[in-house]
């Protein structure tokens, strides 16, 4: 395969940092007295055994990732709260998690395995490349830096400044859009089932990133990824090795 422009999500794609926007959701639901994030589920059922009950839990948790993981905050707290929220509520919301996020991921954050050597790889074939992603702009700015690579994309569009967010194509449309290039002549990589519904309804060619969840579960997002890696290194060695000939 091959593709004239490269659109990554960022959360969960360049990074493996899912665990810690996990940790400041938990923080900030134990401030606000929620419960796991407004979702029901049968795994402290008293006539489960114990392996069916770690089962359970596992199914469902990842049945409540999956409903929330590469989604804006605008569309996750109603979710959270249960009703929807005021302007006000959701820009304070929004500041108190991500600022628990930045916090806890300072020092901590480290770039997937192949991303550096696939990013300079595209730079030397010209392929221009983008960020689509769900993050505010503090959080991009902070994640970018951290992982040194501030400096590396062409463009950078969050879902913030579309209509809507994804599962709705709209942030992928825009990145294609500021790249100069049609859609279906892009290459996207996601890790959430929301966020791969978005890329393919877009049009684009969607490589899923398992930091999060499995293949499987990436395929329950309706529009199944076009293939699946666990990291760059894993690309650069099968459907991108294209980009490794001289």
């Amino acid at each position: 395969m091959s593709a004239r422009g490269v659109v990554f999500d960022l959360d969960g794609t360049l990074l493996d940092n899912m665990a810690l926007h996990a940790e400041a959701f938990a923080i900030f639901m134990r401030r606000h007295g929620l419960g796991a994030g407004g979702f029901g589920g049968t795994a402290g059922s008293p006539q489960l055994d114990e392996r069916a009950r770690i089962d359970s839990a596992r199914a469902d948790d990842e049945r409540r990732r999956a409903q929330l993981d590469g989604k804006r905050n605008r569309d996750i707290f109603p979710v959270l709260f249960g009703r929807q929220l005021e302007e006000d509520e959701q820009r304070r919301f929004a500041e108190e998690k991500e600022g628990l996020y930045r916090e806890l991921s300072r020092g901590r954050l480290v770039a997937l395995s192949g991303l550096e050597r696939l990013l300079e790889r595209l730079h030397a074939r010209g392929i221009p490349v983008a960020v689509a992603t769900s993050a505010p702009p503090e959080n991009v700015r902070h994640t970018l830096a951290e992982l040194g690579l501030s400096a590396r994309f062409d463009r950078i569009v969050r879902a913030d400044e579309v209509p809507r967010g994804k599962p709705y194509p709209d942030v992928f449309l825009a990145a294609a859009r500021v790249l100069g290039l049609p859609p279906a002549d892009c290459l996207a990589f996601e890790d959430s089932p929301a966020g791969v519904a978005a890329a393919k309804a877009a049009g684009m060619t969607c490589a899923g990133v398992t930091t999060s969840f499995s293949a499987s579960a990436l395929a329950s997002a309706g529009a199944a990824p076009d293939f699946t890696l666990a990291d760059f290194d894993e690309f650069l060695a099968g459907p991108g090795a294209w980009l490794t000939r001289d």
